[in-house]
């Protein structure tokens, strides 16, 4: 599903930076554009970003990329009404019947948690393998986040490193005055482009990366402990509400809890009923 907050999000800026151009340049705004300054700059930036961040080669950093403006991910919302469902066929049909509904589930973590509940993995070892696949899904989005942001530091240096050589060229240039304003001119874009890369590309896709990790972290760690509460026996309106507070807000007024929980079963409607009734005769009397 494609992340329109992060695509409308770019956009708007570059909206606002033509915006700018507009208003300053008029009809010359095509001098804003130098194809050898820009190739310089981005070159510059990946292959710096890339030599800093080592555990990631330029595929993994276009797949990184991609991430930020494709989200796959299952809410933790979502998740909590899956697993509270699961839990209460587990509680009616026991752990085994859950074989079925598992195999059809889309997030292959949630998949391998719950088939290792199904197949009788004792609690310590199901927690200790789930907790050792976020540790590792943490440091991958740790990596593709760091080579972004090692992208946003280097290019103010290659735009810089640009102007530095324009100005060479423009004061090797100094016999003919008519040429020493384009080629300043020229030379400043080389510092812009480091600057726009840095400010509008990269630094916010990091950001939105790290969000987007937190959310994933959060959702998955509400699967463990879903995937053991399940696993536990729990009951699913207990479950609901542990799971609940993983939430920002432990989830209040973010989801209609109470119309999706399972409703109380009738033996024990019938057995609170008969508990109030005898409290209320016994203290009548």
């Amino acid at each position: 599903m494609v992340d329109r907050t992060t695509i409308l999000g770019l956009a708007a800026l570059a909206v606002l930076l033509a915006w700018m151009v507009f208003a300053g340049a008029g009809m010359a705004a095509g001098a804003f554009w130098q194809a050898p300054s820009a190739a310089f700059v981005v070159g510059g930036a990946v292959v710096a970003g890339l030599i800093a961040s080592p555990a990631v080669g330029p595929r993994r950093l276009a797949r990184v990329v991609r991430k930020a403006f494709v989200s796959q991910e299952t809410s933790p919302e979502e998740t909590i009404i899956t697993l509270v469902a699961l839990a209460e066929i587990a509680r009616r049909d026991g752990v085994l019947a859950l074989d079925k509904p598992v195999s059809g589930l889309r997030d292959g973590f949630t998949r391998r948690a719950l088939q290792m509940a199904i197949d009788g993995t004792d609690r310590q070892t199901l927690e200790t393998v789930c907790q050792a696949e976020l540790e590792s899904l943490d440091l991958r989005h740790a990596e593709g986040k760091a080579a972004l942001e090692a992208m946003a530091k280097f290019a103010p240096g290659f735009g810089m490193m640009g102007t530095l050589i324009g100005l060479v060229v423009m004061l090797g240039r100094m016999d003919d005055p008519g040429r020493i304003g384009p080629g300043l001119a020229v030379a400043l874009l080389t510092t812009l482009y480091g600057l726009g890369l840095a400010n509008l590309v990269c630094l916010p896709l990091a950001r939105r990366l790290a969000y987007r990790s937190s959310r994933e972290l959060l959702t998955k760690t509400v699967v463990v402990k879903g995937v053991l509460g399940i696993q536990a026996g729990d009951n699913p309106r207990v479950l609901a509400g542990k799971l609940r507070a993983y939430l920002p807000g432990g989830g209040e007024g973010r989801e209609p809890w109470a119309s999706l929980l399972p409703p109380a079963a009738p033996e024990a409607a019938a057995s609170e009923t008969g508990a109030s009734s005898a409290e209320a005769t016994g203290s009548a009397t």
